[in-house]
């Protein structure tokens, strides 16, 4: 088969590196891919929200099979105009998209579904939302209603530090249209958990869990990023509470869309507080996380491509999904400025040195090939990963390899995976 992998980021590298390995893939593209895809795919300059010039491709190319790994591109209806021409895709349609799209859809949704999350309003205007705020309890959390890549999220301390919030968002705009609305919700107490499931519409299979590392600083602290590190499996999630997220979850979700009329194809993730009373949602994602994808599908032992088939074909019930047992972390390096402004173009050096270690993979993310040189063009800019027999022996491979790596205003956090390693101890 000919598969076209859609985006530039670090789960993109993953995903085509892992689609390359089925037997089934014949040639694999990636549009418009990075300095590190290059390696494994034939990158077309097409961009990812380009969804006529995708489909031009795809039908001038004999695409057998597309894969879309951001959001964008999803919530602006790809799947819905590559199924109107028969064009075989992997994600959901639009309306099933507002799932991450659109947070006010999505907590309407839950509440309609009885699925666990925050107590929460919604606001179109900000004198509304600023009255509700003189009377609640803080912390609180606000959100913009639309993408925001990641850092539409702030939890606010006090009522000035949310009144300025508000400001930003629905007054500057800072989100764009993104901020038209926002959902202000109870500030969840616990550890945070990602799980991801691949649905065909009615039928589901889980992937294994993980934790992601959201604030740009060690110990958690200063703004949200899209993601710093990850490590896949979370021991947070014990098999009673994966039972649990997938049947108080998962599967409300999948049977919900179905019987509104948005059949769920694709990857559902669901950002997940384990809080003392049980899992809670923080937020839903239509799509692989980035950077979990670069923790969990190191792992997974069964061929991508033939679950992803399953799943557009209707076809996963019954389906079994085989892991390697070790652990998997991952590190990613950042532009120094990340995730506010940052330069690009620093030459990076090391590369080769980090990928020969044992057990380590490098996925590039804000990368760009030129002379023959790999230069930065992004604020997240690697994700090294490394497996290990235990999350202590995965941490030190990722981090052993990390250490090779340098170019102006290398930053990284130093903490990843200290959770897991911490309850590892207590066992």
């Amino acid at each position: 088969m000919k598969v076209l992998v859609v985006g530039s980021g670090g789960r993109e590298h993953t995903l085509v590196w892992k689609l390359k390995q089925s037997k089934r893939v014949k040639e694999i593209f990636c549009a418009p891919g990075n300095g590190g895809i290059e390696a494994l795919a034939r990158c077309v300059p097409i961009k990812a929200d380009d969804i006529g010039g995708l489909i031009q491709f795809v039908q001038g190319e004999r695409i057998d099979f597309t894969v879309v790994g951001p959001e964008v591109p999803l919530a602006l209806g790809i799947v819905d105009e590559f199924e109107k021409r028969n064009l075989k895709i992997f994600g959901p349609r639009k309306m099933a998209a507002q799932l991450e799209g659109s947070k006010v859809f999505a907590k309407e949704f839950m509440k309609r579904h009885r699925i666990p999350t925050a107590a929460f309003e919604s606001f179109d205007n900000c004198p509304a939302a600023e009255n509700y705020i003189q009377k609640v309890k803080f912390p609180i959390v606000i959100k913009a209603d639309g993408l925001a890549a990641g850092k539409g999220v702030v939890i606010c301390n006090s009522l000035k530090e949310a009144q300025n919030v508000l400001d930003e968002i629905m007054t500057k705009r800072v989100f764009n249209e993104a901020g038209n609305q926002v959902v202000i919700e109870e500030c969840l107490v616990g550890e945070e958990a990602s799980i991801l499931a691949i649905s065909d519409g009615e039928n589901f299979v889980m992937l294994d869990s993980a934790q992601d590392h959201k604030r740009i600083f060690d110990n958690d602290q200063g703004p949200n990023t899209g993601g710093m590190g990850a490590y896949s499996p979370a021991p947070v999630v014990s098999k009673k509470l994966f039972k649990e997220i997938a049947t108080k979850v998962i599967k409300p979700v999948i049977d919900g869309m179905k019987q509104e009329g948005n059949i769920f194809k694709g990857v559902l993730y669901a950002g997940i507080m384990v809080t003392a009373k049980g899992p809670k949602v923080l937020e839903f994602n239509v799509r692989f996380g980035d950077p979990e994808t670069q923790a969990i599908l190191p792992r997974l032992k069964t061929d991508l491509l033939e679950i992803m088939l399953a799943s557009c074909e209707g076809r996963l019930k019954g389906f079994d999904l085989e892991w390697d047992k070790r652990s998997c972390v991952c590190v990613v390096v950042a532009s120094e400025g990340y995730p506010g402004d940052y330069e690009k173009g620093k030459e990076i050096a090391g590369l080769e040195a980090a990928a020969r270690n044992k057990d380590v993979t490098v996925f590039h993310a804000g990368t760009v090939k030129r002379n023959g040189k790999i230069l930065t063009s992004g604020g997240r800019v690697l994700g090294v990963t490394g497996l290990g027999s235990g999350i202590e022996q995965a941490v030190k491979r990722a981090y052993n390899s990390v250490g090779k790596i340098d170019f102006e205003g290398c930053y990284f956090r130093k903490d990843i995976a200290a959770r897991a390693i911490e309850r590892s101890k207590k066992k």
